[in-house]
């Protein structure tokens, strides 16, 4: 046996014993079970053969006892037999290889967690040591758990395996017994042809009442000669394919718990004892951990697929590219096995070209905690929308945790950046505080109030408001970054902002690092085993408006307010040399305020800000939102949102508080653009 196939039997769990470790003049040999066995050639180990009988099929007759108690004593020249005692202990060992080979080829297939290890653990296990190819068909879909396929059943062929391809059996020494001399009876072997074609077909459809679906129902290991399996396996490799003849081929259903999922086809070359009667048993084995391995190996493919659909819709798709910020994240669950937990992120645009950030943390690695976190996100979401202050905003996640249940915690971060005054709002529910890099490269631990975790009840929460210089980055992340079993929290903390200056140094003290590359370089930071809890990282980049970029009025709810927009609006584009929009910006401004004045009963608000576009928002103290509607022919008014959409690239209008914000967007002209 040549050294990779020795290598690769005892892989796979089978024996291979030097044969001066059993005594006299053994050899290793290979057993009919496929498994090596000391001082035993391969002969000895299979019924004997009649000479007549070339296709191997085993005889009824005694065993071949040469030698059979592995010894060196061979029959005597006058005739004489070996004893009883011996001819038993031989047979009791070749059981014992049997089942050592079974027990091995098991646990190895019983390592395999997803679908393509376990048939893989199944291939290396059976070849070489108890077939020479082995070919695996499975449904196509696998069915789940209690599902009912509808539509024909069709079986396709998942992998193959072979101890060596068919031309390079041409010639080799025995060859000619399956052939002529010196050339092997492709006839006998449908492994991989000359040309690299497939040993038989890829995709099989069962016919209902057909031979193989007959074999497949009876679920026990058949051999090729078999009365269901000489049409079965034809219909299975194909017509085209050639089947093995004598018992040098078994078919084995692969049964799952509720259903047949397969088939298995082992095969033996012709220069190579054939498959016995107690082979059937060892196939079955085979065969029926393989399809429990299969049907929990879908099961947890599909509660996986489950998880990570649920994570996956739980988080952002996309952060949101708002004006006067750049925001870059990352989420990294806790292990492979656990996919889902309660770590949150989100960027939430505001009225005013605000943002709110925000981070969370629920406790728990489960379905429940990423469920609860779905709803504290969009709980969030929806207060953020209010324009509710930092500090309201937990308030009411914190009412919110407690109608979910009295044992639902969670940490949470909330923050509102507004670039206009370059100021950002902070106020914290029991989280980790945040680290401020700034241009210069200096890292800093920002002191905010660290308040209670949301769920406790009864405790106020406190906001800070702090500078947010422009080229400073904000990182906002959860404990699972900076505490394990191996540090504190805290130290965790020192460790992040030593890392975050060190990068700002190596990348240059006159501009920031890039943000993407920052978040991947503060994730490796962990060591392996600083991963104890899923990870969420929200980084912001502040750039920041310049004041010289925002013109801002209030208007008294008269009947002149639009006249006076219009003015303040045209001066402000020719003072930043948008002259060509000044027909449009007038129009779209006298709509939206007359609009605002009509229900005002407080002073309008008017803002303008240039960008990367031009945007306009129009504030006042009715709740009430615009809606667009399509005027009649004889309607004097109605058409003024109708114009704004038409004619603006974005607009919207928001509710807040106080009242509400109507804006819209327009583009600048060629050579005005300043992204």
């Amino acid at each position: 046996m040549p050294d990779a196939v020795r290598s690769r039997a005892a892989d796979a769990g089978g024996t291979d014993t030097a044969g001066a470790k059993s005594g006299k003049g053994s050899k290793s040999g290979t057993s009919s079970t496929g498994t090596a066995t000391a001082g035993l050639d391969p002969v000895d180990l299979v019924d004997p053969v009649d000479p007549a009988d070339p296709e191997g099929t085993p005889q009824t007759g005694a065993p071949d006892v040469r030698d059979t108690a592995g010894t060196g004593d061979r029959a005597a020249p006058g005739g004489a037999v070996p004893s009883v005692g011996s001819v038993e202990g031989a047979l009791a060992r070749r059981e014992g290889d049997r089942l050592r080979f079974v027990g091995a080829a098991t646990r190895r297939i019983a390592r395999g967690i997803d679908l393509d290890e376990i048939v893989l653990g199944l291939c290396r296990a059976t070849v070489p040591t108890f077939s020479d190819a082995i070919l695996v068909y499975l449904r196509d879909p696998l069915p789940v758990g209690d599902e009912r396929p509808v539509g024909p059943v069709v079986l396709r062929l998942r992998r193959t395996d072979r101890l060596r391809p068919i031309d390079d059996l041409t010639g080799v020494e025995g060859a000619g017994a399956a052939g002529g001399a010196g050339e092997l009876d492709f006839s006998q072997l449908p492994l991989v042809g000359p040309q690299g074609d497939l040993p038989a077909a890829e995709l099989c459809e069962i016919l209902p009442g057909g031979a193989l679906a007959e074999v497949l129902r009876g679920v026990r290991p058949v051999f090729a000669p078999s009365e269901g399996a000489q049409d079965a396996l034809p219909e299975l490799l194909g017509a085209e394919h050639p089947v093995p003849r004598g018992r040098r081929a078994v078919l084995a259903p692969l049964r799952g718990r509720r259903r047949v999922i397969g088939a298995a086809v082992f095969l033996r070359s012709p220069e190579r004892p054939a498959f016995e009667q107690n082979d059937l048993l060892v196939a079955a084995q085979l065969a029926t951990h393989t399809a429990l391995g299969i049907d929990k190996a879908v099961l947890y493919g599909r509660e996986a697929y489950i998880a990570d659909e649920l994570q996956r819709t739980m988080l952002p798709h996309s952060l949101p590219q708002p004006t006067g910020v750049r925001l870059a994240s990352r989420y990294l669950p806790a292990a492979e096995t656990a996919r889902v937990g309660g770590d949150w992120y989100d960027a939430i645009p505001l009225p005013g070209s605000r943002v709110a950030l925000v981070v969370g943390d629920v406790m728990g690695h489960s379905m429940t905690s990423a469920a609860i976190m779905g709803q504290l996100r969009t709980t969030a979401q929806t207060l953020a929308q209010l324009d509710l202050p930092p500090a309201e905003v937990l308030h009411h996640l914190d009412e919110q945790a407690q109608r979910l249940g009295s044992d639902r915690m969670a940490t949470c971060m909330y923050a509102v950046y507004d670039p206009v005054s370059h100021r950002i709002t902070i106020a914290n529910a029991g989280h980790p505080p945040p680290v401020l890099l700034h241009l210069g490269g200096r890292a800093e631990v920002l002191r905010v109030p660290p308040g209670a975790p949301i769920g406790v009840g009864g405790v106020d929460f406190e906001a800070v408001e702090l500078d947010a210089p422009a080229g400073a980055t904000l990182l906002l992340y959860t404990d699972g970054l900076v505490e394990s079993r191996l540090r504190d929290v805290w130290t965790g903390i020192e460790q992040l902002r030593e890392r975050l200056a060190t990068t700002a140094q190596l990348t240059g003290l006159d501009h920031p690092p890039p943000l993407e590359a920052l978040c991947d370089d503060v994730l490796d930071m962990l060591g392996p085993g600083d991963r104890d809890d899923d990870i969420a990282l929200l980084a912001a980049r502040f750039d920041g408006i310049a004041p010289s970029d925002v013109a801002y009025w209030f208007l008294d709810p008269e009947e002149t307010a639009p006249g006076r927009a219009r003015r303040f609006a045209r001066r402000a584009l020719a003072r930043w040399g948008l002259e060509e929009l000044e027909d449009s910006v007038e129009l779209l401004v006298s709509e939206v305020v007359t609009n605002a004045v009509r229900y005002a009963e407080r002073p309008v608000t008017l803002r303008l800000l240039r960008t990367d576009v031009l945007r306009c928002e129009v504030g006042d103290d009715s709740p009430q939102l615009p809606r667009q509607r399509r005027a009649r022919e004889t309607d004097e008014g109605g058409r003024g949102l109708f114009l704004v959409n038409r004619m603006a690239r974005r607009w919207g209008a928001t509710r807040l508080s106080s009242g509400k914000v109507v804006w819209f967007e327009l583009s600048l002209p060629g050579g005005h653009d300043r992204r």
